[in-house]
This record gives C-alpha cells, structure tokens and sequence, in this order.
C-alpha cells in the first residue's frame, strides 16, 4: 500500500494512477478515497494524473486519537502534496473534503494548486450561528454523533439513503453503492468519525474561501440533504473571487456517484480549460 508518514507518525494512505497533470480528490465524510472511483477511472484515462488519500481515521489510513481537527487534516494533505512534490494540482472536494481543500488554501496558499473544485462541500459554515442564521441548528449535528456513538452501522445504512436521495418517490435504489457506502464508513474509525462531525459543522472556513485565488468550479445539487445548496454552494459562491456555480437540478449529495458521467464531464472541461 502506498503511505505517508505525517509529522505526528500518522500513516495516511493514498493512490496515485495514471501521468500528466495532477488532480487531486478529497473525500466526504464517513467515507475513504474509494468514493472518487468513477472519476479516478474516467480522468485516469483521459491522461491525467489522478490521487486520493484516505483522511486520517478514515478508511485504510490510521486511527488516531487525537489530530482528527480540519487544521490536522490540511496539514496532511499539504504533506501528501510536498512528498510527492506535486505542483500545477486541480484539488477537487467533496462534502468535508471540499472543508478541506478550502482550509488547505487558506493555510497553505496556491503554490501547488492551479484550480480548484467544490462539489456539495460544506463551506462557508453549516451551522447556524448569529453570522448564519440560515444555517443548520446544532441539534441536527448532535444527532448525527449520536448516531454515530449509539449504532454506527446501522446509522450509515439509513444515511446513505438521504446522501443518495434514494428516500425520494421513485428513486432507483442501488444496494450496491448502500453497501460501498457502508463499507467504506465501517473501514474508518469511530473515534475519528466521531471527532470530524465537529469539523464539517462548525468550523468557518469564510477566510479560507477569501484566499482562493485559482480558478474555482463549484458543482451543488439543488435536493442535497446533506449539505443544503442555500448553506453550501450558493454562499460559497458569493465568497469566492470569480467563482463558477453549476447547480444540478434534483441531483443528490452523492451525485458523484449517481450522477457520474455528468460530473466527470464537468470535471474534465474544467480541467482542460
């Protein structure tokens, strides 16, 4: 298996297929790099240099105890990035991983990055606060730990239903991407998992977004359950500096998935342009 070693003795898994220019994918919460199979595959192919890592407590990377913060995170993918010396990086996010490209620019700066993707990420700040009051309430948050903490698996199996809006009037239900979501979920540690639900719902990442300064494709479903679009998406937008908003009518949270071949398109002529 391809590793990293962080500073504090993390060992963070990654794969890294294909040549030419690099893209980058960090993954949603509870799931691994897995996630990014469909786009890895298609980029791959088109002649692109294609890396995802699993996220510290998340799939086949170490579980820590401690360190499961977004500045930890940021700070890891900026190792992945100075180990194998990639420059001129497309990063794509998704959900928390798009939290995460955020904060790493707004720590680390654009030196190895030349765009970057937004897809259902949960900047600029889902929970409510006095600065957001569209946002979330802490309650639903405080529900997802104790989903977490009282029944994980079985928590994962009905949250994937919402993540892929297949609790919607005809939606085709595939038990196959219920159980990839599982078994990704499963594969990461609790403690971790436990820990990142702060990270995705709390932290502000408004003074992340003010330091892009690499063309930024934002991609948002307008039925996202997860992240809703009017908290996500549309303000992230508006922070961005010439930020590019596609919004996928009725697409779900894990359009990625569902709604693949549209997305790697979009990823494609983003990154040819």
């Amino acid at each position: 298996m391809n590793t990293i070693t962080t500073k504090d003795g993390t060992q963070i898994f990654y794969k890294d297929w294909g040549s030419g220019r690099p893209i980058v994918f960090s993954h949603g919460w509870p799931l691994d790099a897995d996630a990014w199979d469909a786009q890895m595959l298609f980029l791959g192919a088109q002649g692109f240099r294609v890396i995802a890592h699993d996220r510290r407590s998340h799939g086949r990377s170490s579980q820590t105890w401690s360190g499961n913060d977004m500045d930890t995170y940021a700070d890891d993918l900026a190792t992945l990035l100075d180990t194998l010396d990639i420059t001129e990086a497309m990063l794509v996010g998704h959900s928390t991983g798009g939290g995460e490209v955020a904060h790493y620019i707004g720590r680390h700066g654009t030196r190895r990055v030349s765009k970057a993707v937004l897809i259902g990420a949960v900047p600029p700040i889902m929970l409510k606060t006095a600065a957001n009051p569209g946002g979330l309430p802490i309650e639903v948050f405080e529900q997802i730990r104790a989903g977490v903490k009282a029944d994980r698996s079985q928590y994962y199996k009905d949250l994937a239903m919402a993540f892929y809006s297949y609790n919607r009037p005809n939606a085709k239900i595939s038990q196959g991407v219920i159980d990839a979501f599982w078994l990704q979920g499963m594969r990461g540690g609790i403690k971790g998992q436990y820990d990142c639900v702060k990270q995705f719902s709390e932290v502000d990442y408004t003074e992340d977004l003010k330091k892009f300064d690499v063309p930024t494709l934002i991609l948002h479903g307008d039925d996202d359950q997860i992240v809703p679009i009017d908290d996500g998406g549309r303000l992230s937008a508006k922070i961005v500096k010439n930020a590019t908003l596609k919004v996928y009518e009725g697409a779900p949270h894990g359009m990625c998935t569902t709604l693949a071949d549209r997305v790697n398109a979009d990823l494609l002529a983003f990154a040819k342009s």
